[in-house]
């Protein structure tokens, strides 16, 4: 499974390092960065669930005044589309 993570706030040192790394902990695989942070990340062997690395993600964005948010690739596909 593929999941989209998008981060949007003030860019700050650190920022794609911190998020990567608590991508890590979960063996979320980074596939792709675009400059404007959004990722395309590989769960395939992610150790916890969707809900619960997006929710740990959300309340680092809080604490770091960004927004980040995850979605599974197909829904943000659909939510992009024409």
């Amino acid at each position: 499974m593929r999941a989209v993570i998008t981060v949007v706030g003030k860019d700050t040192v650190g920022i794609l390092a911190k998020v990567s790394a608590i991508c890590a902990e979960h063996q979320v695989n980074i596939v792709e960065v675009t400059q404007s942070m959004i990722m395309m990340a590989d769960l395939t062997r992610c150790n916890t669930s969707l809900s619960a690395l997006s929710g740990e993600l959300e309340d680092f964005g809080k604490a770091s005044n960004l927004s980040i948010h995850v979605m599974h690739e197909d829904i943000f596909n659909s939510m992009h589309k024409i």
